[in-house]
Parts: C-alpha cells; structure tokens; sequence
C-alpha cells in the first residue's frame, strides 16, 4: 500500500506530522507526495524506514536531519537538502542549490544533475554524488565522508579541508586553502566505484577521477586518529 498526500489540499505541517506518526511496526512505508511546488521543509526529521517520492521541486531544507528513510524528489531542490542527514538515501532527480549536504553525518545523498556552491560544507561522514557539476566552494570544512563529482569542480574545492576524501572526474577551476591533489590509489578507485555503483551512476570509471583531500597544515592532525577519518 502507498499511502498519496496532496500538498495542494495540505499544509507541510501536516505532512510531517503523518510521516513522523509512522510507529515502526506498519509496513506501508512507502509515501507518494504530489504538488510540492516548491514548499518548504517538507520530509523533515524522519527517524523511520520510510520510502518518500515527493513530485515536483521542493524549496529550502527537504530531508533534513534525515535518518533510515529513502527520499526521492523528482525535480529540483533548494538550498539545503539533506542538512544534518545521519543516515538513509536522499536522491534529487534534478539540480540541487547551494549547501546540499550542510554538515550530514552519514548516509547518501544523489544529486543527478548539478550542485550549486558549498556543495558538501562542513560534511562530517556523509557520502555525497553529484552526476554533473558542482560550483565554487563545494566541501568548504568538510571533515570525513566522501564527495564524488562526475563533472567539473568550481573554485576553491575543499578550502580549510579535514579529512573528507574528494574525487573529480572533470576539471577543477581551483584548490581552496589546504587542499592539495593526491594519489589515486587502487582502493580509492574500489571506493569510488562503489559509490557510483550505489548511486546509479554509468557511463563513468574509476580511473577517470583524480584524488585531493587536506595537505594537513591548517589543523592539528594525529596520524594516531588517521583510522577514525
């Protein structure tokens, strides 16, 4: 059983009161959201294995704080999907705005088409593919996790960058402050094409990315932690 609700018959709040309402022991997960039209907030702090197909483009900070649930938007998103994700899978079919991904622990999240600046700030565990492009600023702080760029990097890639491992297969117009390119190594290329594979990515190797991640000179780093990254 889907369960249809029409936002143009109701308001955000009384989505996300029926998606938080789910107990754990239903099994009609799956959720078909219509007339999204570009709304805000919607699909926000779910904490259930829940699958949500939200139709149209959503507005500011859809499926953030994300925990356990599948969140697809068909269409594009606004500033902030996925912020503070902790876990599940968070798919835009089109663009998203800027800080997609802000601060995610964990979890995926799929952007099929391109991603605006600050793509990935501050992330601290989560995986992030972009299929196209991303623009100036993206993974800005980014501490752990991994950001997958399929098409070309704007400026200032990765400034003040921690221990977050960025793959580009396109051009980048520049490294940000302690960012530095890196060796791709056959584990790197095994890590990339699972998260291609995982993100449904084709048309695309392993071997065509290149590697950058921190140089190490802006912040105190112990290789004794290097496991914990």
């Amino acid at each position: 059983m889907v369960h249809h609700f029409d936002l143009a018959h109701a308001s955000t709040r009384d989505l996300n009161h029926a998606l938080h309402a789910f107990n754990g022991t239903d099994n009609d997960t799956a959720w078909q959201i219509k007339n999204a039209i570009g709304l805000h907030n919607l699909a926000v702090g779910l904490d259930a294995p829940l699958t949500v197909d939200i139709e149209g483009h959503v507005g500011y900070y859809c499926a953030g704080m994300n925990k356990f649930a599948r969140v697809t938007v068909h269409g594009n998103a606004g500033p902030g999907v996925a912020e503070n994700m902790m876990s599940g899978v968070v798919r835009i079919t089109g663009s998203a705005s800027q800080y997609a991904g802000a601060t995610a622990h964990g979890g995926l999240l799929i952007i099929e088409g391109h991603a605006s600046s600050r793509c990935g700030i501050s992330m601290k565990g989560v995986n992030i593919v972009v299929h196209g492009s991303v623009c100036h600023m993206s993974a800005f702080m980014a501490q752990s996790g991994r950001l997958v760029v399929c098409g070309d990097a704007g400026d200032a890639l990765g400034d003040s960058l921690y221990e977050a491992r960025l793959y580009v297969r396109g051009n980048v117009a520049g490294l940000g402050a302690d960012c530095v390119e890196k060796v791709m190594k056959d584990k790197h290329k095994y890590e990339v094409d699972g998260l291609l594979r995982e993100a449904g990515v084709s048309g695309a190797d392993a071997a065509e990315f290149r590697r950058f991640g921190s140089a190490r000179k802006l912040y105190n780093f112990n290789v004794d932690n290097a496991d914990a990254y």
